[in-house]
C-alpha cells in the first residue's frame, strides 16, 4: 500500500495484529475486565443520582440520600481504580508489542538483500519503524479497549434508559439519523484529509532528511535563504494548509456533535418536564435521563475518532507486515554447512548474474576466473563495468543468476553466510563508521579483540600516529558516520577493523581513492606485509595499487576481457593500455611530481 492509498479494513491485516496479543491474553483480559467494570460504574452512576433526588430529596429520608450519595462515590472510586489499573496494563502490554516488533523489523532488516535496499528509501524503512509500530502502539494498547468501552457503555446507557422511560428514549433516538449522517460524512471527509496530511507531512519528513545530510553542500553554495524559502513555501506551507483544513472538518463536526446532544437534552427536558408536572415521571429520572443523553453522545463521538485511528492502523499494519513478509533475496539454504577456515582459493565457474526486477540487462556474462590462496588480484575497468558485482558475489551479497561461486571448492549456496563473512575483511570506498570511539570502531572488525591488538591493527594501517594526535586518542568519538574525522582518517580506521578481523580474503573496492597522496603512502606500505598470505581482491583507479598485483582483470561491460600483470596487458595494447594511458599514467605521474 502506497502513503497515498485510501485506506480501508482489511480482515487478514487485523487478524495479524490481533496475533501480536496472544502472547499476553492475560494481562489483556485483566484490562477488558477492569474496563467492564470501570463501563459498568460510569453507566449505574446517574441511577444512584435518581435514587438521591427520589428517594432521598423527594421523600425526606435522609438515610437514602446518604445511602445514594455513598454508592454514587464508591461508583466513582471504583471506576478511577478500573481506569488506572486498565491504562497501566495495557500500556505495558502495548510497550512490550512494540518492543517485540521493533526487533522483529530490525532482525528482519539486517537480513534483507543488498538489492532491497537499492529500491526501498531509508526515510520509508525509518517511518515503517518509527511512525507505523507508534500507530499500532496506540490501536493495541488504547483503540482496541476503548471502542469496547464505548459499545458497552452505548448499548448499557441505552438499555438504562429504556427500562426508565420508553418514549422519552425514542424522543432522544429521533436525533440519532442526523448524527449518522453527520459521522458518516465526517469520516468520509477526515480520511481524505488524514490522507493528504500524512503526503504532506512525509514530504517535510524528505526534505527536512535531505537538508540535514546535504547541509554541507548547502552552506558551500550559500544556498541557505533559497532552501528557506522552498521550504517554507513548499512542503512546509503544504502541511500548514492540510492540517488547517483537518481542523476545520474537526471543528465542524464535534460541535454538531455536542449542539445534537444538547438538541436531545432539550426535547427530553422540555417533554420530560410534562411529564414531571403532570406527575407522570419524578424529578430524579428526569435528571438521571439527562445524564444517561452525556452516556450516550459520548462513545458515538468516541467512536467516530476510533474509526480514522482503525483506518490508520490498517494501513499502518499492512505496510508493516508488507516489509516483514519481503523475503532475503539471498538465503542459507535448510542443508547450509558452516565453511570451515579457508585456504583463499575463489573460483568463477561461468558467471551470469542480472537483477531479478531487469532479467534482460546482464551484469555479468560468462565470468570464469581462478584466484590461488595468497594471489593479489585486481579488478580494473570502467564504471559501470561489473567490478563492484563481482564482489558482491564473492561476500555472496547476491546470488549468481548463472554458474557458481566458489572458495576452496565449496559452492557459497551450500555455506552459511555468516561463517563466510567472518573469514572476509571488506573495506569501501567510503566507509562507514558507527557513532562511538574510534577504538569501538576498530573492534567492529572483531569484539572480543584486545586493546593492544586494537593499536597493533591501527599501527600496521599507519592509523596509530593521527590517532593519538585526537584529542582523547582511541577514545575520541568520531560523530554520526565518523562525520568528526576526514576521509583519509575514516579510510584508515576503516582498513585497521577489516584487519583486525584477520580475513583470509580482503577485499578492497577503491579504498585507496578517496584519500590524499600521503595517506596513500602510508597504505602502500602498510599493504606488502599485510596483504601477505591473504587473497585480495583489490578495486581501484591507481596505478599503485595496481601494479604490483599477482593478475589484473579488465572487465568491460560485465565480460573479463583482459586477464595478465601489468606489463603483460601493456604490451597487449589493449582496453588496458588504453586506460592506462587515460587515467592510471596520469596518476603515477602526479604522484611521482608530489
Amino acid at each position: 500500500m502506497t502513503e497515498d492509498a485510501q485506506y480501508k479494513y482489511d480482515p487478514r491485516v487485523l487478524r495479524r495484529l490481533l496475533g501480536f496479543l496472544r502472547p499476553y491474553w492475560l494481562p489483556f483480559t485483566a484490562s477488558l475486565f477492569f474496563m467492564l467494570g470501570a463501563a459498568g460504574t460510569r453507566v449505574v452512576a446517574p441511577y444512584f443520582v435518581k435514587m438521591a433526588l427520589d428517594e432521598g430529596m423527594a421523600a425526606g429520608s435522609l438515610p437514602a440520600l446518604r445511602n445514594a450519595v455513598l454508592l454514587y462515590l464508591i461508583a466513582a472510586s471504583l471506576q478511577w481504580l478500573f481506569i488506572y489499573l486498565r491504562v497501566n496494563l495495557m500500556a505495558r502490554v502495548g510497550t512490550a508489542i512494540i518492543y517485540d516488533l521493533r526487533n522483529r523489523l530490525f532482525v528482519h532488516l539486517q537480513n534483507l538483500s543488498l538489492n532491497f535496499f537499492s529500491h526501498y528509501g531509508t526515510g520509508r524503512i525509518l517511518s515503517r519503524v518509527i511512525n507505523d509500530v507508534s500507530v499500532l502502539r496506540r490501536f493495541l494498547s488504547f483503540a482496541i479497549l476503548a471502542v469496547a468501552r464505548d459499545l458497552f457503555t452505548l448499548l448499557g446507557a441505552l438499555y438504562a434508559m429504556a427500562r426508565m422511560d420508553a418514549r422519552l428514549t425514542l424522543l432522544t433516538l429521533s436525533v440519532l439519523p442526523l448524527l449518522a449522517w453527520a459521522s458518516a460524512r465526517f469520516r468520509q471527509v477526515a480520511r481524505e484529509n488524514y490522507r493528504k496530511v500524512r503526503s504532506a507531512i512525509g514530504w517535510v519528513n524528505a526534505v527536512l532528511a535531505e537538508t540535514v545530510q546535504g547541509v554541507r553542500v548547502i552552506q558551500a553554495f550559500a544556498r541557505e535563504e533559497e532552501n528557506d524559502r522552498r521550504f517554507r513555501e513548499g512542503p512546509n506551507a503544504e502541511a500548514m494548509k492540510t492540517n488547517l483544513e483537518a481542523a476545520r472538518v474537526a471543528a465542524l463536526f464535534f460541535p454538531s456533535v455536542d449542539f445534537l446532544n444538547t438538541l436531545a437534552t432539550a426535547i427530553v427536558v422540555y417533554f420530560g418536564g410534562l411529564a414531571v408536572l403532570g406527575d407522570r415521571l419524578t424529578a430524579g429520572m428526569l435528571v438521571a435521563f439527562v445524564l444517561y443523553i452525556d452516556r450516550l453522545f459520548e462513545p458515538i463521538r468516541s467512536l467516530s475518532e476510533r474509526y480514522d485511528q482503525f483506518l490508520s492502523a490498517m494501513a499502518a499494519g499492512e505496510r508493516i507486515f508488507t516489509l516483514l513478509d519481503t523475503p532475503p533475496e539471498v538465503q542459507d539454504a535448510p542443508d547450509a554447512i558452516d565453511l570451515p577456515p579457508i585456504c583463499g582459493e575463489v573460483r568463477f565457474e561461468h558467471v551470469w548474474f542480472h537483477y531479478p526486477d531487469d532479467p534482460d540487462t546482464p551484469i555479468l556474462e560468462d565470468v570464469d576466473f581462478l584466484v590461488k590462496p595468497g594471489e593479489t588480484v585486481a579488478l580494473v575497468g570502467e564504471t559501470g563495468a561489473g567490478k563492484t558485482t563481482i564482489i558482491k558475489l564473492l561476500a555472496r551479497f547476491h546470488d549468481p543468476t548463472r554458474g557458481r561461486v566458489l572458495v576452496d571448492g565449496y559452492d557459497l549456496r551450500t555455506v552459511t553466510q555468516d561463517s563466510l563473512r567472518r573469514q572476509m575483511g571488506i573495506v569501501l570506498q567510503d566507509p562507514f563508521l558507527f557513532s562511538g570511539t574510534v577504538r569501538e570502531n576498530i573492534r567492529f572488525g572483531r569484539l572480543n579483540a584486545t586493546d593492544e591488538e586494537v593499536e597493533a591493527a591501527a599501527r600496521a594501517v599507519g592509523a596509530h600516529e593521527f590517532i593519538i594526535r585526537l584529542r582523547h586518542g582511541y577514545d575520541t568519538p568520531v560523530g554520526e558516520g565518523g562525520v568528526l574525522l576526514s576521509v583519509g582518517q575514516r579510510q584508515l580506521i576503516a582498513f585497521a577493523r577489516a584487519l583486525l578481523a584477520d580475513p583470509s580474503i580482503l577485499i578492497l573496492d577503491e579504498a585507496t581513492s578517496s584519500v590524499d597522496v600521503q595517506t596513500e603512502r602510508l597504505i602502500q606500505r602498510a599493504l606488502k606485509r599485510l596483504l601477505e598470505g591473504r587473497t585480495a581482491f583489490v578495486i581501484a583507479h591507481r596505478l599503485s595499487t595496481i601494479v604490483n598485483a599477482d593478475q589484473i582483470f579488465v572487465v568491460h561491460q560485465g565480460r573479463i576481457v583482459e586477464r595478465g600483470t601489468h606489463q603483460e596487458l601493456l604490451a597487449l595494447r589493449g582496453l588496458y593500455y588504453r586506460l592506462y594511458q587515460r587515467g592510471f599514467r596520469e596518476t603515477h605521474i602526479e604522484k611521482a611530481l608530489s
